[in-house]
């Protein structure tokens, strides 16, 4: 019996000890909140567009590896003649049709399709994309054609075609730059039908009287575009990369604010990751910047260059019915240094049919998590930050603090679980200014949809790698560097 006592004991001590401690994990932390604000619309500065070039080719057989990085600027940036506070209020109303487009996608959209061939006459259906208006957070510029024409395109992960408005336009939105013209490039080419490019779009389409692939892009708010499925030379500073396919919108309608198109880079195999993982070793990254309190460039780096030494690493999730967006396993969360009891794994758990889940978007702003989830995470940081105090509700935000006239508060602190990669957030990452009065609010938001979205408000600061090869993404903190 004596010994059975002892067998026991050493088990228990065993099972405490090997618990994770969060006992090193700091209840609080420091903001300053008169160096945050919120940002204007400030000019945008890009690299020259007369660099010489490196020609570099898709599918050419060739094992060499080679790194791009390019500028990124918000989106913001493309508006002008605008308050602070009309951009913050305009970025809320995007997230608020982003994250409901990509809701009804997930619960919706069957497994994809690429074995039937492309009907002529038309589309045989719809293609929902995950980008709710067809325009991201952050975008880029690129060169596009030989000789190579420079636009703002999108970025985006939670999209996989690759497209931009083309002339002659049926109809456009109006961008920035000349609408691109495809009879002004050397290297543009149409894609027949009978393709296996053609075959790989979700619904394709056929120009019977050219034998050419079609396509079609539907967002969630009735904005769209159509046009021809085609290859391009991309021009990255001063990179050439051919043989791109490209839709070349002829007819497109929707809120675009100005980019030319969109550079998708969704886990799918027509997204610009999915078409040069050969190229660029399945791998690319990139570090977003606090816009109102930093001076250093946001930037997208695509190569083996992209991967952080200091990044921790949670693997990449599948799900069997929608191949774009990427998915993790987010295990807990964290507030003032203790575990939240009522924030389960099960609750962010992605089921075998493709429910549920939780993904890494850089087009949504604020992260959402569930409801159960979020109201338990709410509830702990009140609790914890009572000596601050509060303001009204904004906007989709229901936890507020007057902090005019401080000079500095201590916060608590929040930590993502994620499996094998713990996640601590700057303060700047959930206590953001949402006026010009000294008005902070907790970014985070609940929802009723069953998937969760870690946006990139909470990435900030981060180099976010995305390995495709290893399956895996890592954050890196003060990756901007």
């Amino acid at each position: 019996m004596e010994g059975r006592r002892k067998a026991l004991l050493f088990t228990l001590c065993f099972f405490f000890f090997s618990l994770p401690s969060l006992s090193s994990l700091p209840a609080y932390q420091t903001l300053v909140p008169t160096s945050h604000s919120l940002p204007s619309a400030s000019p945008i500065s890009f690299q020259p567009e007369s660099e010489p070039v490196s020609e570099s080719l898709i599918g050419s057989g060739s094992d060499s590896e080679s790194s791009i990085t390019l500028n990124l600027d918000h989106i913001d940036a493309l508006s002008t003649n605008r308050t602070p506070e009309e951009l913050f209020s305009s970025r809320l109303q995007r997230d608020y049709r982003r994250v409901k487009s990509i809701a009804t996608l997930a619960a919706r959209i069957p497994r994809r399709n690429t074995t039937h061939a492309p009907r002529p006459g038309g589309f045989s259906s719809s293609v929902v994309s995950g980008l709710s208006q067809g325009s991201g957070e952050y975008f880029t510029r690129l060169g596009v054609g030989t000789p190579a024409r420079y636009v703002y395109m999108v970025l985006d992960t939670g999209s996989d075609i690759v497209w931009l408005q083309c002339a002659p336009c049926r109809r456009c939105y109006s961008q920035s730059d000349p609408i691109f013209d495809p009879r002004k490039s050397r290297t543009y080419s149409t894609i027949p039908c009978s393709s296996p490019l053609c075959r790989r779009l979700d619904s394709a389409g056929c120009n019977t009287r050219r034998r050419t692939c079609l396509y079609q892009v539907s967002y969630g708010d009735g904005s769209f575009t159509v046009g021809d499925f085609a290859t391009e030379t991309l021009t990255f500073r001063r990179n050439r990369v051919k043989g791109v396919a490209v839709g070349c919108g002829h007819d497109n309608e929707g809120l675009f604010v100005g980019a030319a198109g969109l550079l998708g880079l969704g886990k799918g195999r027509l997204s610009f990751p999915g078409q040069t993982g050969r190229r660029f070793n399945q791998k690319f990254s990139y570090c977003l910047v606090d816009r109102s309190a930093s001076s250093k460039p946001s930037s997208v780096v695509f190569g083996n260059a992209a991967v952080s030494r200091t990044a921790k690493f949670t693997p990449l999730l599948s799900n069997p019915k929608l191949d774009t967006f990427y998915y993790v396993e987010l295990l807990g969360i964290s507030v003032g240094g203790t575990r939240v009891p009522g924030v389960a794994a099960s609750l962010f758990k992605l089921d075998p049919i493709g429910n549920g889940g939780v993904i890494i978007d850089s087009g949504t702003s604020v992260t959402r998590l569930v409801r159960p989830a979020y109201v338990a995470m709410r509830d702990a940081f009140r609790v914890r930050a009572r000596s601050l105090k509060r303001a009204p509700d904004y906007s989709l935000f229901d936890t507020c603090f007057d902090l005019s006239h401080q000079n500095e508060v201590k916060v608590p602190t929040v930590v993502l679980h994620f499996r094998g990669a713990d996640v601590s957030l700057p303060a700047t990452n959930y206590l953001i200014p949402v006026d010009t009065n000294g008005k902070f609010c907790f970014a985070f938001a609940g929802t009723m949809s069953g998937l969760s979205i870690i946006g990139n408000i909470q990435q900030q600061g981060f180099r976010v790698v995305y390995d495709l090869m290893g399956s895996r993404v890592g954050f890196a903190p003060r990756g901007c560097a």
